[in-house]
């Protein structure tokens, strides 16, 4: 397992403290104006989608591994609703060091 503090992507490394930490305002921070993200292949609306998926069900990534510069990451994501899942992530991240983009699915 790889530490948050570990990842080599100081973007990617934001949203999973994010993440765990269940911060709402530091998951915002993290993503650049108008990022748009998939779960398993569909589009979805980041803020719904956070709130059901993470921040009202206790949301937690432990990251397995990393790849494409820390862009790529596979992971144990595990919340009340679902219980835990072996999941893979994709991040674009902005010039501006934000992620423009997160793409999730069952690994």
């Amino acid at each position: 397992m790889i530490a948050p503090d570990q990842l080599s992507d100081s973007a990617v490394r934001a949203f999973v403290r994010a993440v765990n930490a269940g911060d709402r305002d530091a998951f915002a921070a993290a993503l650049a104006g108008g990022a748009t993200m998939s779960d398993d292949g569909s589009d979805r609306d980041i803020g719904s989608w956070a709130d059901k998926e993470i921040f009202s069900v206790n949301g937690h990534m432990d990251v397995l591994s990393e790849s494409e510069g820390g862009r790529a990451l596979v992971v144990d994501y595990r919340n009340d609703t679902w219980g835990s899942m072996h999941t893979a992530w994709r991040f674009t991240v902005t010039d501006g060091g934000r992620i423009g983009r997160f793409e999730t699915g069952q690994a």
